[in-house]
Protein backbone atom coordinates (compact mmCIF):
# COMPACT_ATOMS: atom_id res chain seq x y z
CA UNK A 1 0.00 0.00 0.00
CA UNK A 2 1.39 3.34 -0.92
CA UNK A 3 0.53 6.50 0.42
CA UNK A 4 0.45 9.74 -1.22
CA UNK A 5 -1.29 13.02 -1.75
CA UNK A 6 -3.99 13.02 -4.50
CA UNK A 7 -5.35 15.51 -6.25
CA UNK A 8 -9.30 15.83 -5.10
CA UNK A 9 -10.19 16.03 -9.23
CA UNK A 10 -8.48 12.79 -9.05
CA UNK A 11 -10.92 11.27 -6.90
CA UNK A 12 -14.50 9.89 -7.55
CA UNK A 13 -16.53 7.15 -4.89
CA UNK A 14 -16.65 3.68 -5.60
CA UNK A 15 -19.39 1.45 -5.96
CA UNK A 16 -17.95 -0.70 -3.58
CA UNK A 17 -17.73 1.61 -0.63
CA UNK A 18 -19.88 0.81 2.54
CA UNK A 19 -21.49 4.36 2.31
CA UNK A 20 -21.82 4.50 -1.66
CA UNK A 21 -25.34 6.46 -2.54
CA UNK A 22 -26.21 9.45 -5.09
CA UNK A 23 -27.27 11.72 -2.12
CA UNK A 24 -24.22 13.85 -0.62
CA UNK A 25 -24.16 12.13 3.10
CA UNK A 26 -24.81 13.92 5.92
CA UNK A 27 -21.30 15.83 6.89
CA UNK A 28 -22.39 18.15 9.47
CA UNK A 29 -20.68 16.82 12.52
CA UNK A 30 -16.86 16.60 10.74
CA UNK A 31 -17.16 19.63 8.68
CA UNK A 32 -16.06 22.22 11.35
CA UNK A 33 -13.08 19.95 12.07
CA UNK A 34 -12.14 19.65 8.06
CA UNK A 35 -12.66 23.03 8.33
CA UNK A 36 -10.28 24.32 10.54
CA UNK A 37 -7.86 21.59 10.04
CA UNK A 38 -8.42 19.54 7.14
CA UNK A 39 -8.84 16.06 6.51
CA UNK A 40 -6.40 13.96 8.75
CA UNK A 41 -6.64 10.63 8.23
CA UNK A 42 -6.23 9.32 4.87
CA UNK A 43 -9.07 8.27 2.48
CA UNK A 44 -8.51 4.29 1.08
CA UNK A 45 -8.42 4.53 -2.61
CA UNK A 46 -7.63 1.91 -5.34
CA UNK A 47 -6.81 3.19 -8.97
CA UNK A 48 -10.53 2.99 -11.14
CA UNK A 49 -8.65 2.06 -14.69
CA UNK A 50 -8.48 5.59 -15.98
CA UNK A 51 -5.02 7.13 -15.99
CA UNK A 52 -4.31 9.09 -12.95
CA UNK A 53 -8.16 8.85 -11.43
CA UNK A 54 -8.93 6.30 -8.02
CA UNK A 55 -12.12 5.45 -6.39
CA UNK A 56 -12.63 5.91 -2.65
CA UNK A 57 -13.26 2.77 -1.31
CA UNK A 58 -13.47 4.16 2.34
CA UNK A 59 -13.65 7.91 3.56
CA UNK A 60 -16.49 9.21 1.49
CA UNK A 61 -17.66 11.57 4.03
CA UNK A 62 -14.37 13.48 4.60
CA UNK A 63 -14.40 13.70 0.48
CA UNK A 64 -17.70 15.43 0.61
CA UNK A 65 -16.72 17.53 3.43
CA UNK A 66 -13.21 18.82 1.36
CA UNK A 67 -15.56 19.10 -1.42
CA UNK A 68 -17.28 21.75 0.37
CA UNK A 69 -14.51 23.25 1.81
CA UNK A 70 -12.94 23.78 -1.48
CA UNK A 71 -15.72 25.15 -2.89
CA UNK A 72 -16.29 27.59 0.23
CA UNK A 73 -12.23 29.03 -0.65
CA UNK A 74 -12.33 28.68 -4.14
CA UNK A 75 -9.21 26.23 -4.13
CA UNK A 76 -8.75 22.56 -3.25
CA UNK A 77 -5.47 20.93 -1.34
CA UNK A 78 -4.88 17.51 -2.13
CA UNK A 79 -6.17 14.88 -0.08
CA UNK A 80 -4.04 12.36 2.19
CA UNK A 81 -4.60 8.73 0.70
CA UNK A 82 -3.86 5.21 1.09
CA UNK A 83 -3.79 3.62 -2.40
CA UNK A 84 -4.68 0.12 -2.81
CA UNK A 85 -3.17 -2.72 -5.16
CA UNK A 86 -5.51 -3.70 -7.82
CA UNK A 87 -7.46 -6.43 -6.02
CA UNK A 88 -10.81 -8.10 -5.87
CA UNK A 89 -14.11 -6.42 -4.74
CA UNK A 90 -14.42 -8.00 -1.52
CA UNK A 91 -11.01 -7.56 -0.27
CA UNK A 92 -12.01 -3.79 -0.99
CA UNK A 93 -15.53 -3.80 0.87
CA UNK A 94 -13.75 -5.53 3.94
CA UNK A 95 -11.22 -3.13 3.86
CA UNK A 96 -14.03 -0.22 3.57
CA UNK A 97 -16.27 -1.78 6.73
CA UNK A 98 -12.87 -2.06 8.79
CA UNK A 99 -12.13 1.81 7.86
CA UNK A 100 -15.64 3.09 8.64
CA UNK A 101 -15.32 2.12 12.40
CA UNK A 102 -16.29 4.44 14.65
CA UNK A 103 -13.09 6.67 15.21
CA UNK A 104 -12.15 9.71 17.05
CA UNK A 105 -9.95 12.20 14.92
CA UNK A 106 -6.28 12.56 16.35
CA UNK A 107 -5.04 15.96 18.31
CA UNK A 108 -2.37 16.97 16.14
CA UNK A 109 -1.06 18.64 19.15
CA UNK A 110 -0.85 15.25 20.95
CA UNK A 111 0.85 13.74 17.80
CA UNK A 112 3.21 16.59 17.61
CA UNK A 113 4.55 15.63 21.40
CA UNK A 114 4.66 12.06 20.38
CA UNK A 115 6.80 12.29 17.17
CA UNK A 116 9.18 15.30 19.01
CA UNK A 117 9.63 12.42 21.27
CA UNK A 118 10.56 9.82 18.77
CA UNK A 119 12.80 12.45 16.21
CA UNK A 120 14.67 12.83 19.49
CA UNK A 121 15.19 8.65 19.76
CA UNK A 122 16.57 9.17 16.34
CA UNK A 123 13.26 7.75 14.05
CA UNK A 124 13.09 9.81 10.95
CA UNK A 125 10.19 10.93 9.44
CA UNK A 126 9.97 8.11 6.83
CA UNK A 127 9.77 6.06 9.76
CA UNK A 128 6.97 8.01 11.61
CA UNK A 129 4.99 7.93 8.45
CA UNK A 130 5.09 4.32 7.66
CA UNK A 131 4.62 3.52 11.51
CA UNK A 132 1.00 6.04 11.70
CA UNK A 133 -0.20 5.49 8.25
CA UNK A 134 1.08 8.97 7.95
CA UNK A 135 2.18 10.60 4.62
CA UNK A 136 5.50 12.56 4.91
CA UNK A 137 4.08 15.92 4.41
CA UNK A 138 1.52 15.19 6.49
CA UNK A 139 4.25 14.50 9.55
CA UNK A 140 6.30 17.35 8.99
CA UNK A 141 3.45 19.56 8.96
CA UNK A 142 2.68 18.00 12.52
CA UNK A 143 6.26 18.52 13.67
CA UNK A 144 6.32 22.23 12.13
CA UNK A 145 4.11 23.05 15.12
CA UNK A 146 7.00 22.86 17.29
CA UNK A 147 8.08 25.89 15.71
CA UNK A 148 4.97 27.69 17.62
CA UNK A 149 4.76 29.12 21.01
CA UNK A 150 3.45 27.11 23.22
CA UNK A 151 0.22 29.13 24.11
CA UNK A 152 -0.68 29.15 20.05
CA UNK A 153 -0.27 25.61 19.98
CA UNK A 154 -2.47 25.21 23.02
CA UNK A 155 -4.94 27.64 21.08
CA UNK A 156 -4.40 25.35 18.20
CA UNK A 157 -5.39 22.03 20.39
CA UNK A 158 -8.72 24.08 21.73
CA UNK A 159 -9.52 24.32 17.88
CA UNK A 160 -9.66 28.50 18.52
CA UNK A 161 -7.28 28.56 15.61
CA UNK A 162 -7.83 27.21 12.67
CA UNK A 163 -6.00 25.15 10.01
CA UNK A 164 -5.02 27.33 7.62
CA UNK A 165 -3.87 30.46 10.14
CA UNK A 166 -1.52 28.14 12.13
CA UNK A 167 0.37 26.75 8.63
CA UNK A 168 1.57 30.54 8.13
CA UNK A 169 2.26 30.73 12.09
CA UNK A 170 4.53 27.88 11.59
CA UNK A 171 6.47 30.45 9.25
CA UNK A 172 6.59 33.14 11.58
CA UNK A 173 9.25 34.05 13.70
CA UNK A 174 9.08 33.93 17.39
CA UNK A 175 8.91 37.88 17.29
CA UNK A 176 6.20 37.64 14.99
CA UNK A 177 4.15 35.24 16.99
CA UNK A 178 4.55 37.15 19.83
CA UNK A 179 3.12 39.97 18.13
CA UNK A 180 0.36 38.12 16.53
CA UNK A 181 -0.62 36.40 19.87
CA UNK A 182 -0.69 39.96 21.43
CA UNK A 183 -3.22 40.79 19.16
CA UNK A 184 -5.09 37.50 19.41
CA UNK A 185 -4.92 38.35 23.40
CA UNK A 186 -6.56 42.07 23.14
CA UNK A 187 -10.65 41.55 23.33
CA UNK A 188 -10.39 44.96 21.00
CA UNK A 189 -7.86 44.09 18.59
CA UNK A 190 -8.57 41.74 15.34
CA UNK A 191 -5.85 39.32 15.18
CA UNK A 192 -4.88 38.84 10.95
CA UNK A 193 -5.62 34.80 10.09
CA UNK A 194 -5.67 32.79 7.16
CA UNK A 195 -4.63 35.07 4.01
CA UNK A 196 -5.29 38.45 5.62
CA UNK A 197 -2.59 36.83 8.33
CA UNK A 198 -0.27 36.03 5.02
CA UNK A 199 -0.27 38.81 3.85
CA UNK A 200 0.49 40.42 7.40
CA UNK A 201 3.48 38.44 7.46
CA UNK A 202 4.85 38.46 3.95
CA UNK A 203 3.21 41.35 1.90
CA UNK A 204 5.22 44.30 0.48
CA UNK A 205 8.59 45.16 1.57
CA UNK A 206 7.75 47.30 4.83
CA UNK A 207 10.14 46.36 7.26
CA UNK A 208 10.30 46.96 10.91
CA UNK A 209 13.01 48.68 12.32
CA UNK A 210 13.55 46.32 15.34
CA UNK A 211 14.97 43.49 13.01
CA UNK A 212 17.49 45.51 11.84
CA UNK A 213 21.11 44.87 13.47
CA UNK A 214 22.75 48.06 12.67
CA UNK A 215 22.43 50.87 14.80
CA UNK A 216 19.10 52.53 13.20
CA UNK A 217 21.11 55.73 12.95
CA UNK A 218 23.43 54.12 10.73
CA UNK A 219 20.09 54.07 8.22
CA UNK A 220 20.32 57.25 6.07
CA UNK A 221 16.87 56.80 4.43
CA UNK A 222 12.73 57.41 5.61
CA UNK A 223 11.27 55.65 8.61
CA UNK A 224 7.36 55.24 8.79
CA UNK A 225 4.89 54.28 10.82
CA UNK A 226 3.15 50.72 10.16
CA UNK A 227 -0.78 50.37 10.06
CA UNK A 228 -1.66 49.85 13.50
CA UNK A 229 0.69 52.79 14.64
CA UNK A 230 2.63 50.26 16.90
CA UNK A 231 5.67 49.79 14.94
CA UNK A 232 8.15 51.96 12.88
CA UNK A 233 9.52 50.54 9.32
CA UNK A 234 11.92 51.54 6.77
CA UNK A 235 10.83 53.03 3.57
CA UNK A 236 13.67 52.04 1.19
CA UNK A 237 13.66 48.09 1.51
CA UNK A 238 16.62 48.23 -1.24
CA UNK A 239 18.36 50.40 1.25
CA UNK A 240 17.50 48.20 4.49
CA UNK A 241 18.60 44.88 3.09
CA UNK A 242 22.08 46.70 1.65
CA UNK A 243 22.30 47.70 5.44
CA UNK A 244 20.75 44.52 6.95
CA UNK A 245 23.28 42.54 4.79
CA UNK A 246 26.24 44.10 5.88
CA UNK A 247 24.96 43.17 9.33
CA UNK A 248 24.88 40.29 8.88
CA UNK A 249 28.32 39.58 7.08
CA UNK A 250 29.54 41.21 9.96
CA UNK A 251 27.81 38.73 12.34
CA UNK A 252 29.10 35.77 10.84
CA UNK A 253 32.32 37.26 10.26
CA UNK A 254 32.04 37.52 14.32
CA UNK A 255 30.97 34.24 15.06
CA UNK A 256 34.06 32.93 13.09
CA UNK A 257 36.43 34.60 15.43
CA UNK A 258 34.60 33.45 18.16
CA UNK A 259 35.72 29.53 17.21
CA UNK A 260 32.77 28.33 15.22
CA UNK A 261 34.15 26.09 12.69
CA UNK A 262 31.54 26.99 10.03
CA UNK A 263 28.56 29.63 9.95
CA UNK A 264 25.90 29.04 7.08
CA UNK A 265 23.44 31.98 6.08
CA UNK A 266 20.35 30.48 4.58
CA UNK A 267 18.92 32.45 1.61
CA UNK A 268 16.16 34.79 2.78
CA UNK A 269 12.63 32.88 3.36
CA UNK A 270 14.57 29.35 4.43
CA UNK A 271 13.33 27.77 6.94
CA UNK A 272 15.49 25.92 9.66
CA UNK A 273 13.68 22.81 10.76
CA UNK A 274 15.20 21.49 14.02
CA UNK A 275 14.11 18.11 13.49
CA UNK A 276 16.27 17.85 10.36
CA UNK A 277 19.47 18.86 12.72
CA UNK A 278 21.33 17.64 15.89
CA UNK A 279 22.85 19.87 18.43
CA UNK A 280 25.98 19.70 18.60
CA UNK A 281 28.70 21.72 20.90
CA UNK A 282 31.22 24.04 18.97
CA UNK A 283 34.21 21.63 20.39
CA UNK A 284 32.76 18.87 18.53
CA UNK A 285 32.10 20.57 15.05
CA UNK A 286 28.83 22.34 15.48
CA UNK A 287 27.46 24.97 13.06
CA UNK A 288 25.52 28.20 13.74
CA UNK A 289 22.64 28.52 11.19
CA UNK A 290 21.60 31.96 10.41
CA UNK A 291 18.23 32.21 9.54
CA UNK A 292 16.34 35.42 7.44
CA UNK A 293 12.80 36.04 6.98
CA UNK A 294 11.02 37.62 4.17
CA UNK A 295 10.82 40.74 6.49
CA UNK A 296 14.55 41.17 7.48
CA UNK A 297 14.63 39.31 10.77
CA UNK A 298 17.50 37.29 11.92
CA UNK A 299 17.98 34.40 13.93
CA UNK A 300 20.71 32.34 14.81
CA UNK A 301 20.50 28.48 15.87
CA UNK A 302 24.23 28.36 17.35
CA UNK A 303 25.19 24.70 17.93
CA UNK A 304 23.75 22.36 14.77
CA UNK A 305 24.87 19.28 12.47
CA UNK A 306 22.47 18.28 10.16
CA UNK A 307 21.47 14.24 10.96
CA UNK A 308 23.58 12.99 8.48
CA UNK A 309 26.57 14.90 9.12
CA UNK A 310 26.32 14.12 12.98
CA UNK A 311 25.91 10.57 12.22
CA UNK A 312 29.64 10.84 10.32
CA UNK A 313 31.12 12.50 12.81
CA UNK A 314 29.83 10.13 15.31
CA UNK A 315 31.32 7.45 12.90
CA UNK A 316 34.86 8.70 12.01
CA UNK A 317 35.00 10.13 15.71
CA UNK A 318 35.67 13.82 14.33
CA UNK A 319 35.88 16.46 16.34
CA UNK A 320 37.06 19.92 16.04
CA UNK A 321 39.52 21.88 18.01
CA UNK A 322 38.33 24.25 20.82
CA UNK A 323 39.43 27.74 19.59
CA UNK A 324 41.04 30.00 21.44
CA UNK A 325 39.26 32.57 23.53
CA UNK A 326 38.57 35.81 22.06
CA UNK A 327 40.98 38.50 24.01
CA UNK A 328 39.33 40.50 26.51
CA UNK A 329 38.43 44.52 25.42
CA UNK A 330 40.57 46.83 26.93
CA UNK A 331 38.94 48.33 30.51
CA UNK A 332 36.61 50.74 29.76
CA UNK A 333 37.68 54.68 31.39
CA UNK A 334 34.12 53.87 33.52
CA UNK A 335 33.22 51.18 35.49
CA UNK A 336 29.37 50.37 35.62
CA UNK A 337 28.77 52.39 39.36
CA UNK A 338 30.80 55.68 38.29
CA UNK A 339 29.18 55.79 35.14
CA UNK A 340 25.69 55.50 36.72
CA UNK A 341 26.63 57.85 39.26
CA UNK A 342 27.68 60.48 36.63
CA UNK A 343 24.41 60.19 34.65
CA UNK A 344 22.25 60.32 37.71
CA UNK A 345 24.06 63.67 38.95
CA UNK A 346 23.56 65.24 35.84
CA UNK A 347 19.82 64.08 35.29
CA UNK A 348 19.17 65.60 38.38
CA UNK A 349 20.63 69.07 37.56
CA UNK A 350 19.51 69.20 34.23
CA UNK A 351 15.91 68.34 35.18
CA UNK A 352 16.05 71.06 37.81
CA UNK A 353 16.41 73.59 35.42
CA UNK A 354 14.19 72.36 32.85
CA UNK A 355 11.94 73.11 35.77
CA UNK A 356 12.47 77.04 35.12
CA UNK A 357 12.07 76.80 31.36
CA UNK A 358 8.29 75.58 30.66
CA UNK A 359 8.49 76.44 26.65
CA UNK A 360 11.06 74.39 26.45
CA UNK A 361 9.66 71.56 27.96
CA UNK A 362 6.35 71.68 26.10
CA UNK A 363 8.79 71.28 23.31
CA UNK A 364 10.78 68.48 24.74
CA UNK A 365 7.62 66.59 25.57
CA UNK A 366 6.42 66.93 22.27
CA UNK A 367 9.61 65.70 20.26
CA UNK A 368 9.30 62.69 22.85
CA UNK A 369 5.41 62.00 21.86
CA UNK A 370 6.89 62.15 18.13
CA UNK A 371 9.63 59.75 18.42
CA UNK A 372 9.36 58.26 21.64
CA UNK A 373 12.51 56.73 23.98
CA UNK A 374 12.57 53.57 26.36
CA UNK A 375 10.73 56.07 29.23
CA UNK A 376 7.65 57.46 26.54
CA UNK A 377 5.57 55.09 24.73
CA UNK A 378 2.87 57.23 22.52
CA UNK A 379 0.90 54.89 19.79
CA UNK A 380 -0.99 56.08 16.62
CA UNK A 381 -4.58 55.23 16.67
CA UNK A 382 -4.80 52.25 13.96
CA UNK A 383 -8.48 53.56 12.98
CA UNK A 384 -8.99 49.12 13.03
CA UNK A 385 -11.97 48.54 10.20
CA UNK A 386 -14.24 46.06 10.94
CA UNK A 387 -13.92 45.04 7.06
CA UNK A 388 -13.14 46.29 3.77
CA UNK A 389 -16.65 48.36 3.08
CA UNK A 390 -15.83 50.38 6.74
CA UNK A 391 -12.47 50.98 6.17
CA UNK A 392 -13.50 52.21 2.31
CA UNK A 393 -15.83 54.44 3.59
CA UNK A 394 -13.62 56.26 6.52
CA UNK A 395 -10.97 56.57 3.41
CA UNK A 396 -12.98 58.37 1.58
CA UNK A 397 -14.80 60.77 3.87
CA UNK A 398 -14.68 64.47 4.19
CA UNK A 399 -12.59 64.59 7.45
CA UNK A 400 -10.18 62.08 6.83
CA UNK A 401 -9.31 64.08 3.71
CA UNK A 402 -9.29 67.47 5.58
CA UNK A 403 -6.79 66.04 8.27
CA UNK A 404 -4.47 64.29 5.79
CA UNK A 405 -3.94 67.78 4.39
CA UNK A 406 -3.25 69.04 7.29
CA UNK A 407 -0.95 66.51 8.19
CA UNK A 408 1.10 67.22 5.54
CA UNK A 409 1.22 70.94 6.74
CA UNK A 410 2.58 69.87 10.20
CA UNK A 411 5.38 67.18 8.53
CA UNK A 412 6.32 70.36 6.26
CA UNK A 413 6.73 72.70 9.54
CA UNK A 414 9.12 69.43 11.11
CA UNK A 415 10.67 69.50 7.65
CA UNK A 416 9.67 66.22 6.51
CA UNK A 417 8.23 66.97 3.03
CA UNK A 418 9.18 63.53 1.10
CA UNK A 419 7.12 61.44 4.05
CA UNK A 420 3.59 60.11 3.72
CA UNK A 421 2.11 59.46 7.01
CA UNK A 422 1.50 60.00 10.95
CA UNK A 423 3.76 62.65 12.76
CA UNK A 424 4.10 60.22 15.82
CA UNK A 425 4.86 56.42 16.03
CA UNK A 426 8.66 57.03 16.23
CA UNK A 427 11.00 54.35 17.37
CA UNK A 428 12.75 56.01 20.30
CA UNK A 429 15.84 56.35 18.91
CA UNK A 430 17.94 59.20 20.66
CA UNK A 431 19.33 60.89 17.50
CA UNK A 432 16.03 60.92 16.01
CA UNK A 433 14.39 62.63 19.25
CA UNK A 434 17.26 65.22 19.49
CA UNK A 435 16.53 66.27 15.66
CA UNK A 436 13.31 66.57 16.16
CA UNK A 437 13.55 68.71 19.35
CA UNK A 438 16.50 70.93 17.99
CA UNK A 439 13.34 71.65 15.15
CA UNK A 440 10.98 72.44 17.63
CA UNK A 441 12.89 74.97 19.45
CA UNK A 442 13.38 76.86 16.29
CA UNK A 443 9.47 77.50 15.37
CA UNK A 444 7.88 80.21 17.41
CA UNK A 445 4.84 79.00 19.70
CA UNK A 446 1.63 79.31 17.17
CA UNK A 447 3.05 76.73 15.23
CA UNK A 448 4.57 74.44 18.38
CA UNK A 449 0.77 73.94 19.06
CA UNK A 450 -0.01 73.24 15.70
CA UNK A 451 2.40 70.43 16.03
CA UNK A 452 1.11 69.77 19.44
CA UNK A 453 -2.60 69.67 18.28
CA UNK A 454 -1.67 67.35 15.44
CA UNK A 455 0.06 64.78 17.58
CA UNK A 456 -2.66 64.78 19.92
CA UNK A 457 -4.99 64.04 17.41
CA UNK A 458 -3.33 61.56 15.75
CA UNK A 459 -2.97 59.40 19.07
CA UNK A 460 -6.54 59.86 20.02
CA UNK A 461 -8.21 56.96 21.24
CA UNK A 462 -11.53 55.85 18.80
CA UNK A 463 -14.72 54.73 20.21
CA UNK A 464 -13.30 56.43 23.72
CA UNK A 465 -15.41 58.46 26.31
CA UNK A 466 -12.68 61.34 25.25
CA UNK A 467 -14.07 61.47 21.98
CA UNK A 468 -17.19 62.24 23.30
CA UNK A 469 -16.22 64.48 25.56
CA UNK A 470 -14.29 66.16 22.98
CA UNK A 471 -17.12 66.61 20.45
CA UNK A 472 -19.10 68.42 23.09
CA UNK A 473 -17.13 70.60 24.17
CA UNK A 474 -16.56 71.61 20.87
CA UNK A 475 -19.80 72.17 19.83
CA UNK A 476 -18.77 69.56 16.59
CA UNK A 477 -21.71 69.50 13.98
CA UNK A 478 -21.34 66.03 12.13
CA UNK A 479 -23.75 67.37 9.44
CA UNK A 480 -20.66 68.94 7.78
CA UNK A 481 -18.43 65.64 8.22
CA UNK A 482 -21.04 63.09 7.14
CA UNK A 483 -22.86 62.07 4.30
CA UNK A 484 -25.45 58.26 4.35
CA UNK A 485 -23.01 55.64 2.31
CA UNK A 486 -23.27 52.48 1.03
CA UNK A 487 -21.39 51.03 4.09
CA UNK A 488 -23.90 52.54 6.20
CA UNK A 489 -26.91 50.64 4.88
CA UNK A 490 -25.38 47.41 4.49
CA UNK A 491 -24.36 47.62 8.37
CA UNK A 492 -27.81 48.69 9.11
CA UNK A 493 -29.33 45.27 9.84
CA UNK A 494 -31.98 46.11 12.66
CA UNK A 495 -35.67 45.99 11.55
CA UNK A 496 -36.96 47.77 14.84
CA UNK A 497 -33.89 50.64 14.51
CA UNK A 498 -34.41 50.85 10.71
CA UNK A 499 -38.17 51.71 11.68
CA UNK A 500 -36.89 54.42 13.85
CA UNK A 501 -34.86 56.18 11.18
CA UNK A 502 -37.15 55.97 9.03
CA UNK A 503 -39.66 57.97 11.54
CA UNK A 504 -37.30 60.22 12.22
CA UNK A 505 -36.68 61.12 7.68
CA UNK A 506 -40.26 60.24 6.83
CA UNK A 507 -42.55 60.64 10.17
CA UNK A 508 -44.21 58.49 12.13
CA UNK A 509 -47.13 57.71 10.13
CA UNK A 510 -44.97 56.60 7.17
CA UNK A 511 -42.85 54.32 9.90
CA UNK A 512 -45.74 52.76 11.19
CA UNK A 513 -47.12 52.01 8.08
CA UNK A 514 -44.25 49.93 7.32
CA UNK A 515 -43.39 48.82 10.56
CA UNK A 516 -43.88 44.86 9.22
CA UNK A 517 -42.20 45.53 6.06
CA UNK A 518 -38.60 43.84 5.92
CA UNK A 519 -35.39 45.87 6.83
CA UNK A 520 -34.17 45.47 3.31
CA UNK A 521 -37.52 47.16 2.01
CA UNK A 522 -37.47 49.76 5.10
CA UNK A 523 -34.10 50.91 4.30
CA UNK A 524 -35.36 51.37 0.20
CA UNK A 525 -37.66 54.19 1.69
CA UNK A 526 -35.03 55.90 3.49
CA UNK A 527 -32.95 56.13 0.76
CA UNK A 528 -35.97 57.17 -1.05
CA UNK A 529 -36.43 60.03 1.19
CA UNK A 530 -32.81 61.19 1.22
CA UNK A 531 -32.63 61.19 -2.85
CA UNK A 532 -36.02 62.72 -3.48
CA UNK A 533 -36.97 60.00 -5.65
CA UNK A 534 -40.20 57.45 -6.41
CA UNK A 535 -42.46 59.91 -5.05
CA UNK A 536 -40.82 60.95 -1.65
CA UNK A 537 -40.43 64.55 -0.55
CA UNK A 538 -36.26 65.07 -0.10
CA UNK A 539 -35.18 65.01 2.84
CA UNK A 540 -31.44 66.95 3.66
CA UNK A 541 -29.04 67.38 6.47
CA UNK A 542 -30.52 64.14 8.13
CA UNK A 543 -27.77 62.54 10.48
CA UNK A 544 -28.50 59.38 12.98
CA UNK A 545 -28.71 60.36 16.33
CA UNK A 546 -25.73 57.95 17.02
CA UNK A 547 -23.56 59.97 15.07
CA UNK A 548 -24.80 63.80 16.50
CA UNK A 549 -22.73 65.65 19.67
CA UNK A 550 -24.62 64.58 22.28
CA UNK A 551 -25.16 61.44 21.06
CA UNK A 552 -28.54 59.30 22.05
CA UNK A 553 -29.70 55.80 20.66
CA UNK A 554 -32.87 54.91 19.13
CA UNK A 555 -34.09 52.21 21.16
CA UNK A 556 -33.83 51.64 25.19
CA UNK A 557 -32.04 48.29 24.61
CA UNK A 558 -29.02 49.51 26.06
CA UNK A 559 -25.38 47.79 24.89
CA UNK A 560 -24.40 50.96 23.01
CA UNK A 561 -21.45 52.04 24.08
CA UNK A 562 -20.55 55.62 22.66
CA UNK A 563 -24.25 56.15 24.75
CA UNK A 564 -22.82 54.56 27.86
CA UNK A 565 -19.34 56.44 27.77
CA UNK A 566 -20.95 60.11 26.88
CA UNK A 567 -23.60 59.31 30.22
CA UNK A 568 -21.12 58.68 32.43
CA UNK A 569 -18.98 61.62 32.05
CA UNK A 570 -21.40 63.86 30.69
CA UNK A 571 -22.15 65.98 34.13
CA UNK A 572 -18.16 67.04 34.05
CA UNK A 573 -18.84 69.16 31.48
CA UNK A 574 -21.55 70.74 31.81
CA UNK A 575 -21.02 74.53 31.87
CA UNK A 576 -21.83 76.62 34.93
Amino acid sequence: MQLAHVSIDQLSVSAINMRHSKRAPDISDILPSVRARGVLVPLLIRPNGTPDTFEIVAGRRRYFAAKTVADERGEAEPLPCAIMEDGDDADALEASLIENIAREDPDEVSQWETFTRLIKEGRSIADIAATFGLTEPQVKRILALGDLLPKIREAYRREEIDKETVRYLTMASKAQQKDWLALFADPDSRAPRGWQLKQWLFGGQSIATKVALFPIADYPGLIVSDLFGEESYFADADLFWQKQNEAIAATREAYLEAGWAQVVALEPGQYFHSWDYEKTPKKKGGKVIITVSQRGEVEAHEGYLSRKEARRARAEGETADEAEPPAKPSRPELTGPLQNYVDLHRHAAVRTALLDHPGVALRLMLAHAIVGSSLWTVRVEPQRAANEAVAASVAACKAQAAFAEKQRTVLALLGTLDEDGPVTGGNGDDFALASVFARLLALPDDDVLRVLALVMAETLSAGSAIVEALGNHLGLDMHGWWQPDDAFFDLLRDRHVANEILADIGGRVVADGNSSEKVKTQKKIIRDFLAGENGRQKVDGWLPRWMAFPVSSYTNRGGFRTADQWAKVQTLFVSE
